[in-house]
Parts: structure tokens; C-alpha cells; sequence
């Protein structure tokens, strides 16, 4: 093989190599992210994620457990997280089919996922919050949400964590 001949094979290997790294670096294939909950916020809560990233969360908090719930935006939604948790519960509950993950986690411990595996994965903007009831027994509430069945758990406590401000909102980069 001549010089002239390798030239065009060098940059054909060149330009696959790029996509190919390219293509991992879109996909999210990193590393986790690592968010953790306190009592009533998240902290490391990335802002924008890559497509394909995956969340893990761990609850930091003695007595409360802890959720992330994600859930995809409509693309045309343009109301802030804000204006969304301020809506009566039976529009907000219009947002839950767009669940894309839940993970729980009891207290001082990691979070095992009852929805999806706590990857993001189709572009958008994504609402992020704790729906437990602000005082509810960990354990009842970690036994509710496994005889639940993908439906919201039924406990006493009082108002969402959500309304103490344990909320955020997550751009999924394409």
C-alpha cells in the first residue's frame, strides 16, 4: 500500500474513531451521578445531563425518608418547576405519566429503584421531586410503596416533601 492509499484510510479511521467517542460521550455512558437528600432539598442535583445519564440518590436524612422522582415535561410545557407545584393536584397529576424514574431510599441509606433504573434518557426537561409525606414512618412508607404496584403509596404524614421545597428540575441534553 502505497503512501496516497493510506491517507484516505487514516482519515476514514480518524473520523470513526471521533464518532465512535463521540457516541459514548452522548450516550451518557459516564459514570453515575451521585445526588443526595436532606431534609427538604437535593444536593449535586445536576442542572443539565447528557442523554443516558444515570442518577443514583442517597438520603443522608436520620429520620425521613427520601425520593427522586423524575418526571419528563411535556417539550411544549414552559411553566416554571414553581408555577407546576403551585397547580391543583388533579392538573399536576396530568404531569405523571411522564414518570421516567423513582428511586426511594430510607433513611442514611442508598435508594434502590422502584421505576426505571434512575437513567435519564430522552432529551427534554424533566421535574424532579420528593412526594413523601412530610412525617411519614420510613418503613411503613418503603412497605406501602412496594405493595403499591407503580401507583403512589398510601400513608399517613402531611404535606408532600415537595411543598417544604425538595424539588428541582433537570435539562437531558440530546
Amino acid at each position: 500500500m502505497n503512501t496516497k492509499q493510506r491517507k484516505p484510510i487514516a482519515r476514514l479511521a480518524t473520523t470513526a474513531a471521533v464518532a465512535l467517542i463521540a457516541a459514548a460521550c452522548s450516550s451518557g455512558s459516564g459514570d453515575p451521578i451521585d445526588v443526595t437528600a436532606v431534609d427538604y432539598g437535593y444536593e449535586d442535583l445536576p442542572s443539565t445531563v447528557t442523554a443516558g445519564t444515570e442518577l443514583t440518590l442517597h438520603n443522608s436524612s436520620a429520620t425521613e425518608a427520601h425520593e427522586l422522582v423524575a418526571i419528563k415535561l411535556p417539550d411544549d410545557e414552559k411553566r416554571s418547576v414553581e408555577e407546576l407545584l403551585q397547580l391543583p393536584p388533579e392538573q399536576f397529576a396530568a404531569f405523571f405519566p411522564g414518570v421516567a424514574t423513582v428511586l426511594i431510599a430510607a433513611p442514611g441509606d442508598d435508594a434502590i429503584a422502584v421505576e426505571g433504573n434512575g437513567t435519564l434518557s430522552d432529551p427534554g426537561r424533566y421535574l424532579v421531586i420528593c412526594a413523601i409525606p412530610t412525617g411519614a414512618n420510613p418503613q411503613e412508607y418503603l412497605e406501602a410503596a412496594a405493595a403499591a404496584e407503580g401507583g403512589p403509596p398510601q400513608v399517613d404524614g402531611g404535606p408532600p416533601h415537595f411543598v417544604n421545597g425538595m424539588f428541582g428540575e433537570i435539562t437531558v441534553e440530546g
